[in-house]
């Protein structure tokens, strides 16, 4: 799949986040967290195996984390991924 058009999915709310993604000819990931210190390692191999699921290989993925666990952070990066994407499959 391929990143074709700017897309956000989440919130700001205490354990939740927000994802957006914009199109970009390379793959970049950016996190900001709460957390960051502790759990930025996590939330970043989370968010790849996410990206590596739906084969993204472009495009820059903004998380802004307030403590989200794991299938939280796969879920919105999941929905911003299926908003900005051309191919608008339910799963990989």
């Amino acid at each position: 799949m391929e990143i074709v058009r700017k897309a956000q999915a989440g919130t700001m709310q205490s354990s939740d986040l927000m994802v957006f993604l914009e199109p970009a000819p390379q793959l970049r990931l950016e996190i900001d967290s709460t957390v960051k210190k502790q759990f930025e390692h996590l939330i970043r191999r989370q968010a790849e195996t996410v990206l590596q699921r739906f084969s993204i290989t472009s495009g820059i993925i903004r998380i802004s984390d307030r403590g989200a666990l794991d299938y939280a952070i796969a879920a919105r990066l999941e929905t911003g991924l299926l908003r900005a994407c051309a191919d608008q499959r339910t799963s990989p």
